[in-house]
């Protein structure tokens, strides 16, 4: 079977009529802060929570990159901080 294309005001219409269509099929009605908050804690029933082992060793994880980071940012610091004592004396 053979597709047919539109053109011109044909295909804006078409388009017109789809946005316009998808539009009314998002818009939802405006829910009472109870039932919003109702449907949050839902949710977070549904999410996954680590465990506290896993926990710890995310947290080890993050505290070593932010020394790595320190220790780096640290002696970039020292080594421009002596090459502008050089250009400076």
């Amino acid at each position: 079977m053979a597709k047919t294309k539109l053109v011109g005001s044909d295909r804006e219409k078409k388009l017109q009529q789809r946005k316009k269509a998808a539009k009314t099929a998002n818009r939802k009605k405006r829910k009472s802060p109870i039932r919003y908050f109702k449907d949050v804690f839902a949710e977070l029933r549904k999410v996954t929570w680590p465990t506290f082992k896993d926990l710890m060793i995310y947290t080890g994880a993050v505290i070593a990159f932010i020394a790595v980071l320190v220790v780096i940012i640290y002696l970039f610091d020292l080594g421009l901080g002596a090459l502008m004592h050089l250009a400076i004396s």
